[in-house]
């Protein structure tokens, strides 16, 4: 296959972070041959890091219909559906994507649970707790603190050199995306981040999730699969699971491997364009 047959790849990165916390992985794919797009967030777009912290402005008020229209405005002007693969929050996006039917294939990199998947560990807790701690901030946008990032990014690393990558990845928080995703929990019909378990025609669905990832431990990983599977669709969900992973799958040592063997699996599973196109 030709570079300008491969299907198109779509990143999208989640919350704390901009299209740059994809830079290891667009490369390797790129590399690979296909085209890859990575879009900000509405407000992050193609802002450096430094521009954003000081002048988060933008990003205030912004919540997770308004982000999930952009990335679908985006997809629509691609000539075929592409491979769209999410982290974190950009893993509930790409859940609220597949639900618009708009990919070939789905890959969820410790992806947030959607709406009606109450599995919520403590240490998950424990990283919102600075945004919903204030629900008077919910249009904000609050900063993250390096001892935070710590905890929720470099919980592998020692001290400073997490704060080194703070300093080279970390921005303000959308809060009013991750009051929306807590809310959004016990609500399963009317939540933002619903999504239909039971769709038949949903391209095939990978979840990952690292071992001693505090944001998404693999119970949260385990549960989106269980919910797809109980909805009774016969679409492709499949789970995989890597030993001393954290949250930062697409950055941390030894994400080559992480990143070839989702590539593998979703030009694999992907349906082809012809398909892709009768299903829309």
């Amino acid at each position: 296959m030709t570079a300008s047959t491969k299907t198109p790849i779509v990143l999208i990165h989640g919350l704390w972070m901009t299209p740059k916390s994809w830079d290891t992985w667009a490369q390797r794919f790129r590399d690979a041959g296909h085209e890859v797009i990575v879009p900000g967030w509405p407000g992050i777009d193609d802002r450096d890091v430094e521009d954003i912290r000081e002048n988060p402005e933008a990003l205030k008020g912004v919540g997770l219909k308004q982000i999930v229209d952009h990335y679908e405005g985006i997809i629509r002007t691609l000539p075929g559906k592409p491979i769209i693969i999410g982290h974190s929050f950009g893993g509930v996006i790409t859940q609220m994507l597949a639900d618009r039917g708009l990919g070939a294939a789905y890959v969820g990199v410790a992806p947030g649970q959607t709406a009606g998947i109450t599995t919520l560990p403590l240490s998950t807790l424990r990283t919102g707790f600075p945004i919903l701690a204030n629900p008077f901030g919910r249009n904000g946008a609050k900063p993250l603190s390096k001892s935070h990032f710590h905890f929720t990014f470099g919980n592998d690393l020692p001290r400073a050199e997490s704060d080194r990558l703070w300093q080279e990845y970390a921005v303000n928080s959308y809060n009013r995306v991750f009051f929306e995703g807590v809310s959004s929990v016990l609500d399963e019909k009317g939540g933002v981040t619903h999504v239909d378990y039971s769709r038949i025609d949903r391209a095939p669905l990978l979840v990952i999730t690292g071992e001693i990832d505090h944001v998404v431990p693999p119970a949260i990983g385990r549960a989106i699969v269980k919910k797809y599977r109980s909805g009774g669709s016969p679409a492709v969900v499949e789970y995989r699971e890597y030993p001393g992973r954290t949250h930062r799958l697409v950055s941390q040592d030894g994400w080559e491997q992480i990143a070839d063997e989702t590539l593998e699996w979703a030009t694999a599973h992907q349906i082809p364009q012809s398909a892709a196109a009768s299903a829309e």
